[in-house]
Formats: C-alpha cells, sequence, structure tokens
C-alpha cells in the first residue's frame, strides 16, 4: 500500500474491453486454440514449442491462418500500461492471458515487465505464482523483493516476507523506506519481537528512522508486541509527524490498554494543528468507551460534527459503542438509527450495549432484527449469549449457543464457550458447567475457568472452585485476584485455615490483592476513591452525609449484609467495613456535590459487593436519584429502589 502511495500512477489504462483489440482477437484466438501457451505457473525456462515440437518464437505470423495482414505486435510499452490496468483492478485471468503472450513475444524475462507480473500474483493474492516468477527473473531490483515481500506481509506466510529480507542482503541489495514497512509488518503479525528489534537497528543504520512511514510501521510493530514504552520513543524522535504517524500512536495506547494516554496524545494533535481523520475519530473515541469517559466522549462527538465526520458510518458506529459503554444507552439507540447503512459491526455494538447494561430483552430483539437484514457472526453470539448471561436466560442461552453452530456454521471460540459457562454457573448449574468445560473442543483460557470460579464463589461450592484455582494458577500464576476469590469461597463456608493457607500461598509469591477504587467525574473532574478513604478535602463531609443518609437507610428497612466480608473478625466490625467501601464514599461525594435529581455515575475496578448493591437501591429510593453503576464486569441502573439487573449478576 505504502509502495503505491509514493508511484504517482497515470489514469487507468483502456477498461478490458480493449485488451482484445489491442492484442488483434483473431492472433489472440489463434494461439489459444492451435498452440500450448507457456502457464505462468511453469516451472522450467526452457524454450515452449508447438504440437510438431517447432519452438513457438520461431513460428511466422503467417502460420496462423486466422490472423489479420494489418496486425502489428504490441510494443513494450502497450504491456506495461496492460498490466499496470490489470494490477489496479486485481484482474487475475487477463494478467495470465498477457503473461502468456509476453513470454512468446519475448517480453517474459525483461526486469519491468517481470516485475510487474509479479505484482500482479502478488495483489491478486496468488504467491505461488508470483514466487515462481520470481525465482527465475534477475533479482538486482528492489522494488522487485519489495513487491514480493509486501504480498507475504499482507497474506501470508508472514516468515516467507522474513526470509526474503534477508536473502535480500545475499543479493548485495540495501532495504529502503519501502522495505521496511512492509517486513515491519510481517513482524508484527507474528509478534516477533526480536526479529522487529534486530530490523529497527538496520533502520537506524539505512539512516530512514526519522521517516513518517518506516515510523509508523516501526511503531505499529511495537504496539502489535506490547512495547507500548518503545513505541513512544520511535514517535518521540521523528519531529515532521503527519496524521498517519500520529494515528498509528494513538492506536498503540488504545490497543494496549492505555485508554487516558491515548485521549491525552488525540489533545495534542489537535494542539499541534492537524485536523483529525477518520482514523483518529474512530481511536480516540474508542479509548474513551473503554475508559468509560462520558465528558471526553461528548468532546470527540462536537469534535466529528466540527470536523464534518458525524455522517460517516464508521465514525457513527465508534459513538453508538462509546455511549453504550458509558452508560447511555438510549442516546446509543438513537444514534444507532439514524445509521444510513448499519454494516454487521454496528448491529454488534448496539447488541453488546444492551447486554452490557442487563437488558436482555432489547438485546435478544434487536438480533432478531438483524437476522432479517444481515448476517450475524461470531462476535454477534458473544452479545448474544453475553446478554442471556447477564438476563439469567438459561434456555434461551442453550438455544443460541446450539443454533450458532447448527444454523450458522459458527464454531464455537473461548469467548462464547466464556459466555456459556457464566450462563450455566449462574443459574446454579455447575456440574453442566464444568461438563461443558471439559467438552470443549478449543482450549479452555483464563476467561473460561474465571467464569467457572466466580459461579462457584456464587453459589458456594468450595470443591469446583479448588478445580477451578488450579487451572488459573496454570494459566496465569501471578494474578493474586484468583487467590482472594477461593479465599473469599473458603471464608463463606466458615474454613478459616483455607483461608490462612491461601493467604500463605499469596504471601509466599509476593502477590498483593488488587486494592478496590471507584471515581466519578464532577465538572470535569475525576475523583477516586479507596475503601476506608480519607484523603479526599470534603472527607469529613462525604463522611457525614453516609451518617445521614444511612440513618435513612435504616429506617427504611436497611440492615448490612456482612458476607462480603471475609475477614475473621465481629459482625459489627464488619458493618463498618462495608460502609466505607469505596462505591459508597464516591456516590456520597456525588450527592453533596451536585443539585438534586441529578443522575450519578460511578465506575469500580472490581466487582460491586453484594451489601453494596442493596444499599445502593435504598440510597436511589431514599435520594430520589439515578444511580448508574459499571463495575468490571457489568452495568448496575439503580431508580427508585431497584436496579436493572435484577440482582442477577
Amino acid at each position: 500500500m505504502l509502495l503505491h502511495s509514493r508511484t504517482k500512477l497515470k489514469k487507468p489504462s483502456p477498461p478490458f474491453s480493449a485488451i482484445s483489440s489491442l492484442l488483434n482477437p483473431a492472433f489472440f484466438a489463434s494461439l489459444s486454440l492451435q498452440h500450448q501457451f507457456p502457464d505462468p505457473s511453469f516451472t522450467s525456462s526452457s524454450p515452449q514449442f508447438d504440437n510438431n515440437l517447432t519452438p513457438l518464437k520461431s513460428i511466422p505470423y503467417r502460420s496462423y491462418p486466422n490472423a489479420e495482414s494489418s496486425y502489428r505486435a504490441p510494443s513494450y510499452s502497450n504491456y506495461a500500461s496492460l498490466l499496470k490496468s490489470c494490477i489496479s483492478r486485481k484482474a487475475i485471468k487477463p494478467g495470465k492471458q498477457l503473461h502468456a503472450q509476453v513470454f512468446v513475444t519475448g517480453f517474459g524475462f525483461n526486469t519491468v515487465i517481470a516485475t510487474k507480473l509479479v505484482n500482479l500474483y502478488c495483489v491478486c493474492d496468488s504467491l505461488s505464482n508470483a514466487h515462481l516468477l520470481f525465482d527465475r527473473i534477475p533479482k538486482d531490483n528492489i522494488f522487485l523483493w519489495n513487491v514480493l515481500i509486501r504480498g507475504y506481509a499482507w497474506n501470508g506466510p508472514y516468515e516467507a516476507a522474513l526470509q526474503l529480507y534477508y536473502q535480500m542482503f545475499d543479493h548485495g541489495l540495501v532495504p529502503d523506506n519501502f522495505t521496511f514497512p512492509f517486513v515491519l509488518k510481517a513482524c508484527a503479525a507474528l509478534s516477533a519481537i526480536e526479529y522487529g528489534r534486530e530490523i529497527h537497528k538496520h533502520v537506524v543504520q539505512a539512516e530512514w528512522e526519522k521517516d513518517a512511514f518506516v515510523g509508523a510501521a516501526l511503531i505499529d510493530m511495537y504496539a502489535k508486541c506490547g512495547c507500548v514504552g518503545s513505541a513512544r520513543e520511535v514517535f518521540d524522535k521523528i519531529l515532521v509527524r503527519d496524521a498517519v504517524l500520529w494515528n498509528s500512536m494513538l492506536a498503540a495506547y488504545s490497543q494496549n490498554g492505555h485508554p487516558d494516554a491515548c485521549l491525552s496524545l488525540c489533545t495534542d494533535m489537535v494542539s499541534a494543528g492537524l485536523r483529525p481523520t477518520e482514523a483518529t475519530l474512530v481511536t480516540a473515541i474508542s479509548a474513551s468507551a473503554d475508559n468509560a469517559a462520558l465528558p471526553q466522549g461528548r468532546e470527540l462527538h462536537g469534535l466529528c460534527w466540527r470536523q464534518g465526520f458525524e455522517s460517516h458510518d464508521k465514525v457513527k458506529t465508534a459513538l453508538v459503542d462509546m455511549y453504550a459503554k458509558c452508560g447511555s444507552v438510549k442516546v446509543a439507540r438513537i444514534l444507532f438509527e439514524r445509521l444510513g447503512v448499519k454494516r454487521v459491526v454496528s448491529w454488534n455494538a448496539m447488541i453488546t450495549g444492551y447486554a452490557m447494561h442487563g437488558h436482555a430483552t432489547e438485546a435478544l430483539n434487536l438480533f432478531e432484527e438483524m437476522n432479517r437484514v444481515a448476517k450475524p457472526d461470531h462476535i454477534t453470539f458473544v452479545g448474544v449469549l453475553s446478554a442471556c448471561s447477564h438476563g439469567g436466560l438459561l434456555e434461551e442461552g442453550r438455544m443460541f449457543f446450539e443454533a450458532m453452530t447448527r444454523d450458522y456454521n459458527i464454531d464455537a471460540t473461548v469467548q462464547h464457550y466464556t459466555c456459556m459457562v457464566d450462563v450455566l454457573g449462574h443459574s446454579g448449574r455447575l456440574d453442566e458447567a464444568y461438563n461443558l468445560i471439559m467438552q470443549m473442543k478449543v482450549v479452555p483460557d483464563s476467561g473460561v475457568w474465571g467464569a467457572m470460579l466466580n459461579s462457584c464463589k456464587i453459589h458456594g461450592n468450595v470443591e469446583l472452585g479448588e478445580i477451578a484455582l488450579e487451572r488459573l494458577i496454570e494459566l496465569e500464576p501471578e494474578d493474586a485476584g484468583n487467590y482472594v476469590i477461593l479465599s473469599n469461597i473458603y471464608a463463606q463456608a466458615g474454613r478459616w485455615e483455607g483461608v490462612a493457607k491461601l493467604r500463605k500461598l499469596m504471601t509466599d509469591k509476593r502477590l498483593k490483592k488488587s486494592i478496590a477504587c471507584s471515581w466519578i467525574e464532577v465538572k470535569n473532574k475525576v475523583h477516586a476513591f479507596l475503601s476506608g478513604d480519607t484523603s479526599h478535602p470534603l472527607s469529613d463531609e462525604i463522611y457525614a452525609e453516609l451518617e445521614r443518609v444511612g440513618g435513612l437507610m435504616k429506617d427504611a428497612g436497611y440492615s448490612p449484609s456482612t458476607g462480603s466480608v471475609f475477614h475473621d473478625v465481629e459482625d459489627d466490625e464488619k458493618a463498618n467495613m462495608v460502609y466505607r467501601h469505596s462505591e459508597r464514599l464516591a456516590i456520597a461525594f456525588g450527592l453533596i456535590s451536585t443539585p438534586p435529581g441529578t443522575r450519578l455515575l460511578i465506575t469500580k475496578n472490581l466487582r460491586i459487593c453484594e451489601d453494596c448493591h442493596v444499599a445502593i437501591k435504598f440510597i436511589s429510593k431514599i435520594t430520589e436519584r439515578e444511580i448508574t453503576v459499571r463495575d468490571v464486569n457489568r452495568y448496575h441502573h439503580f431508580k427508585d429502589g431497584v436496579c436493572s439487573c435484577g440482582d442477577y449478576w
């Protein structure tokens, strides 16, 4: 792609209806009927013969009975122009005909013509033919190597691109600013960081490190290999940056779980005077969605409108996804309905959005609507099964899981199995969930066993919980959260010796549990709270509000549930610990910092605990507030003492 972007192409050649007239139909027909053309996938460079063993090149033109006496053989420029047209249109059939013709007329080993033929086969994903021809022509042309390396970098096998790159040195050629982006793309596809770093050294030695295209390729390679810091170092060394380079760095942050850095860099890009592209906005909007940053998402929505991108369906689909993930599912649906063309990715964004919010009925209704106009893919069914999981729809989940393979020919992936294990586990079918894992056609990952472990926690199943933790320790031994969940299962069962054993194991491995944190944004400023936090400037007012609301809750019938406190301490101490949970502190701050009736949006890095879930239902009714909590798994919408999850999460 980069190669073509740098090459000034003339207008396309005449349509392919003109090819036959340029080559003379009678001559072309006579050749195809009477003689054996060399196939482009030939295996020998020896002369080609007719049925009478006469070399084709020695047969005079007059030997063809139907040939027109006025025919003149096409020139080099004719072939070059026609091949260029075939390449631009990815027309493999007329391209093969031209290949046979140029071989017969003596241009088959012309470096420029042969390179164009290799290029044609590459862009038409016929790499076997491309490589066969490549092996039989002179290789002193860097453009030829770039064409074939690019073909493998685009279509695979990616290892072949790397092999060609190193073979190039044996022919005395030096990589240029087109070679590096192509071979780095292959490194990115393979996550081959060691090769990528070595090629980076070659880039520096060749003095191409400050080239924008090469820099963008380096950034992408490091990002795909998870080395965001190295990507940023490359970015910072390039002083003249275009939109492609900025977009590469934005994507590096977004794809590696750094949404804040992505949004900050997007601000820097606009401040530097560069007009954002569609790719810029889609990446930044996606970062807002991942960060549940509704204010920044709204700002980007305004920027889309000011820059004239609001009519772009890709941008609008990103906005649908952002509003759904940021808690504004109604706004997301309005934007979804305004899409000019609803692509599969658009339907998936809306279905998944409904699933996140526990609106299972809406998600399944939308799936039925989608079925009438578009073909669901594997991501669609992840959303559908997730909706069944969050809505407690056991039978519907089973039905869709079976129909996915039977009716839609979609093989179940680990994501589908994770959802199904969650559906069965939440419904108390733990043995059935375990049997499903044992029968999986793909290797269970940490998501599958994590769903099993969480289900064991909900239902207090110690035996299956222990099995799930054993598998999780094999897959992700450094994740302290898994140990904590089984510790909580032991505590629920009163098995304090098991709790002590796991804590010792965590201490020996130097593992620390994740600290619960909740945050709320008020007047464009984010306020974060830890459990028992007293560091906020308004800490006294926050705890006073908790005392006031707590008294009203008690009068309304609230009684603390201390089952979520897994410490061997007195009940009063447990109640005090629950009372100071981070989400309650964030809510109390929101109550004293916003006008009555204002909707509160709280984000928490862990799963909301059972007692806080009950308490927030009371708070929403007492204060007449709509309170939305986004925890690590889903959204909870509290209003008038009821949660949208139906107490099923």
